[in-house]
């Protein structure tokens, strides 16, 4: 369990910055490979794989330059315990921040977490994230973890979004902003497009959905 903080008013507080690739049809499921997520029968797994390049490897570089911490649900922690505390040259910009920095690991099913720097949270996950927002510090980073995404926006937890969006659609999978979760606005602060066609935008909340009508007025 996150053990109780309390920041001084002068510290600097983390923001919650999510990444995540998704498709025009909003989903992120199993990106880099069939192995990733099967559930439910997901059979694109590995579907961002053909769009890497220079220009997407140095965006996600940027966005771990920027993290102080780390915060995964159990499907991407498991991904990443696997795989990068193999890379052990503490300068590789994405190894580096992942095997040094803390990581607060979601998830009801793992009993325990054995990748240097884990912790697995307890109890109320929602309450859990926002304790961790107290502690000073730049960004607290989710990476993919769809499940856990959706527990975040739910709560309304999620400062900053940084999509990277692919010119395909998939008609199924785990999607982002799943049916059902509260509506909400959003504001673009940044956008670019690769030469590959990936859109990548960032995007902050900006309060509730407005409503209108373009309905004549009557005469």
């Amino acid at each position: 369990m996150v053990g109780t903080f309390t920041a001084k008013p002068e510290e600097i507080i983390m923001r919650l910055a999510l990444q995540a690739f998704v498709t025009l049809d909003g989903v992120m499921q199993a990106p880099g490979g069939p192995e990733e997520d099967a559930r439910d029968g997901f059979a694109h797994g590995g579907w961002e794989f053909p769009y890497g390049d220079e220009e997407v490897g140095a965006a996600i570089v940027g966005w771990f330059g920027n993290a102080d911490a780390f915060l995964l649900g159990r499907t991407t922690y498991e991904i990443f315990a696997e795989y990068w505390p193999k890379i052990t040259d503490p300068d590789n910009p994405i190894a580096g921040p992942l095997n040094r920095l803390p990581k607060y690991v979601a998830s009801t099913t793992l009993p325990s977490v054995g990748w240097s720097g884990s912790t697995l949270l307890e109890g109320d996950v929602a309450a859990a994230v926002a304790e961790l927002k107290r502690q000073p510090g730049r960004e607290l980073q989710v990476h993919g973890s769809a499940r856990l995404a959706h527990t975040l926006i739910e709560h309304d937890l999620i400062d900053e979004y940084r999509l990277m969006i692919y010119p395909l659609h998939l008609g199924s999978g785990v999607k982002l902003f799943a049916d059902g979760l509260p509506s909400a606005a959003l504001k673009l602060t940044a956008s670019t497009i690769t030469s590959g066609g990936i859109i990548l935008a960032t995007y902050e909340p900006a309060g509730p959905v407005t409503y209108g009508s373009h309905a004549l007025e009557d005469a």
